[in-house]
């Protein structure tokens, strides 16, 4: 029942998911031999690892079994869990957005912005994107020929489509992107706040800080918003009411943080990955030029290659069972999206990176909790390579790429690329 301790260490280890093959490694082993096993690692309460395709499904469409909100919905220590109830009054989340809850509120909050989400209300944007895209293309073909893919191309566009969503003013994207990073890069010693986050310091006084500098941010936007709206993402939360009263400042603040921060980080994180795909192979980069048909084969395979979120958490709320193990209630399960996105009874050759595949990728969840922006991230993406990929005759890597070390959110952290402009 137990998983081995070297493999439990390894899956709460946010250096591991900086390695592909060491972090994948232990994953294919827990699907082929425990697929929903106990991990049970210094420092942290007990947790289920559901690692296959169709168990995590199965968790995520049963929403009413496996709650969100009841206790961590991210990975934690004992130590954090307990400083988080301290600095909340017992709660164990520093902020409560759509990822933090359950019915009868999540269906509440998720409809204030689903109608601004869905397809034909992102197409409408569609020409906007497209110019952005242009400039990103520009500015990369500007460099003359060598870039930080990551840095230059994958990172800035999805963080300049966002913030004219939400409103952002333009000279406020450096801030929002520092937050970001300070936020999900927590673990990573050369994106945090403090520069050198090391096992015994406080991790989540690090968070509180960056929570309560999104807070500070969002608060006077609200203000802003209310006293002159617009047509912007910040007006309709700022406007929003559940139940006939206004949101509340926590869940107002939290709902501007999550897509300010999901709504850029996640997409460029797959967009960084597709990058270093296509520079280490030439073959597909040239297939996907012959036939822009690809394109949107290439953006789901580049989710589902990264899979940005890592994992989320989730209670059971009575006694039960996952994939024939017996889960009780009350107890904590992580579903791994890398895993389940590898996994071999789901994918053919899953290492494989293939714009062709035409299995469903999983990692923007699945039921209720799908994510809300999967639209508007996929047509970014499209739309970027549908811009660059006729600008470009060849890719190759320039250096050794890097990945964030994180156990949440983590992508590419630098892809050094040269190119041949077409």
């Amino acid at each position: 029942m137990e998983i081995d301790a070297d493999i439990a260490e390894t899956i709460v280890n946010p250096e591991a998911y900086a390695d592909f093959d060491r972090v994948h490694d232990a994953f294919a082993k827990l699907r082929r031999d425990r697929p929903v096993g106990l991990a049970a690692p210094e420092g942290y309460d007990p947790f289920w690892v559901v690692t296959r395709y169709d168990d995590v499904k199965a968790v995520e469409m049963q929403s009413d079994v496996f709650h969100n909100g009841a206790r961590a919905s991210t990975l934690t220590t004992q130590i954090d869990d307990q400083k988080v109830k301290e600095l909340t009054g017992g709660s164990p989340h520093l902020v409560r957005s759509l990822v933090q809850m359950d019915a009868p509120d999540h269906p509440k909050y998720r409809k204030l912005t689903q109608t601004w989400f869905a397809m034909k209300n992102i197409k409408a944007r569609e020409a906007r994107i497209r110019e952005l895209a242009r400039e990103t293309v520009e500015g990369m073909l500007a460099t003359g020929g060598a870039c930080d893919f990551a840095e230059d191309v994958a990172l800035r566009y999805p963080l300049r489509v966002i913030m004219e969503v939400m409103g952002v003013p333009d000279e406020d994207t450096p801030k929002m992107l520092k937050l970001t990073q300070e936020l999900f890069g927590a673990t990573d010693n050369e994106m945090n706040r403090d520069g050198g986050h090391e096992k015994g310091q406080e991790l989540v006084t690090m968070l509180n800080e960056v929570v309560t500098e999104f807070f500070g941010y969002f608060t006077e936007l609200t203000e802003a918003r209310r006293k002159e709206p617009r047509d912007d993402l910040a007006t309709v939360i700022a406007q929003a009411e559940v139940d006939g009263a206004p949101l509340g400042p926590v869940e107002a603040m939290s709902y501007y943080v999550l897509v300010a921060t999901a709504g850029h980080d996640t997409t460029s994180g797959s967009t960084s990955s597709a990058g270093w795909a296509l520079a280490e192979r030439p073959d597909v980069l040239a297939e996907v030029k012959a036939d822009p048909s690809l394109i949107p084969g290439l953006v789901e395979e580049s989710i589902r290659w990264e899979t940005p979120v890592k994992h989320f958490m989730r209670t059971a709320m009575e006694d039960t069972e996952i994939g024939g193990q017996a889960v009780a209630e009350g107890d904590w399960l992580m579903l791994s999206y890398p895993s389940a996105n590898r996994d071999e009874r789901a994918f053919h050759e899953p290492f494989r990176f293939d714009p062709a595949r035409t299995e469903k990728q999983l990692a923007f969840g699945h039921g209720p909790h799908l994510c809300l922006g999967q639209h508007l991230a996929k047509l970014e993406m499209r739309i970027l390579w549908e811009e660059l990929l006729p600008r470009v005759s060849e890719m190759s890597l320039d250096g050794v790429p890097t990945r964030v070390a994180s156990t949440f959110v983590s992508g590419p952290k630098r892809v050094p690329i040269r190119f041949k402009a077409a």
